[in-house]
């Protein structure tokens, strides 16, 4: 698959009129407000906006953390909305890859166990486990750190896991939350090359953020302000 985001295929991700309002004391925040968004197979496309803009809200619905007040959503040409909650859950293992600003890694679990543990939800033998989470480990370059802890790395480095169990489970696209948001511009940047490079690779990737240095590394840039899209063309940087 080419890593230049070829548009001709069916989209990945479809999303059409999709709203999201959420409801607190009797108050009605409208986080999206009619958002339609294709995303095809080996794209790199970067979500940016200021902040309370919608942009997590649109990355939960898309990773299926959430679902949309109204509209629809097709992922891999599935109506997410007639999905059960445990084919949601299982969707969400096998097609989604998150990589999240916090890590979100379990601390009295290693490193090597930390990729592991989504791919043990799958039911899938030790072999196969221990082949995917070698070599996602090695693409990240944390191979050497397999047995470490997470509190025994550096910020950058527990990233680099958190992109490794996102990728171990070769997922359809991957969905990163403000990658960079934890860590300095040097770490920062190194994730980014990191996500550039599974591109070329053929990862399709979406990512948020509200740092316009990094939106710059997609090839498409879609733009959110209260809660409504507009977009940059592709390639504009």
């Amino acid at each position: 698959m080419s890593g230049n985001g070829a548009t001709n295929q069916a989209a990945l991700i479809e999303l059409e009129n999709v709203s999201k309002i959420f409801y607190t004391d009797e108050v009605e925040t409208h986080a999206l407000d009619g958002v339609d968004l294709s995303i095809h197979p080996g794209e790199y496309v970067a979500i940016s906006g200021p902040s309370g803009c919608g942009k997590s809200t649109l990355l939960s619905i898309l990773g299926l953390l959430d679902s949309p007040t109204a509209g629809d959503y097709t992922l891999n040409g599935q109506p997410v909305a007639q999905l059960s909650q445990a084919e949601r859950a299982r969707t969400r293992n096998r097609e989604v890859g998150f990589i999240f600003q916090s890590f979100n890694l379990i601390g009295d679990l290693t490193v090597y166990e930390n990729v592991e543990l989504p791919l043990t939800y799958r039911g899938m033998q030790r072999a196969e486990r221990r082949e995917r989470v070698t070599e996602a480990l090695e693409r990240v370059e944390m191979a050497h750190r397999a047995k470490h802890l997470p509190s025994q790395l550096s910020g950058g480095q527990q990233q680099r896991v958190a992109v490794a169990r996102a990728v171990a489970g070769q997922p359809c696209i991957l969905l990163a939350d403000e990658p960079t948001g934890n860590l300095d511009s040097k770490n920062g940047e190194a994730v980014m090359g990191l996500l550039q490079a599974l591109h070329d690779e053929g990862s399709t990737v979406c990512m948020v953020t509200h740092d316009p240095r990094y939106a710059e590394h997609a090839r498409r840039e879609i733009h959110l302000f209260d809660g409504r899209c507009s977009r940059y063309p592709q390639g504009r940087h």
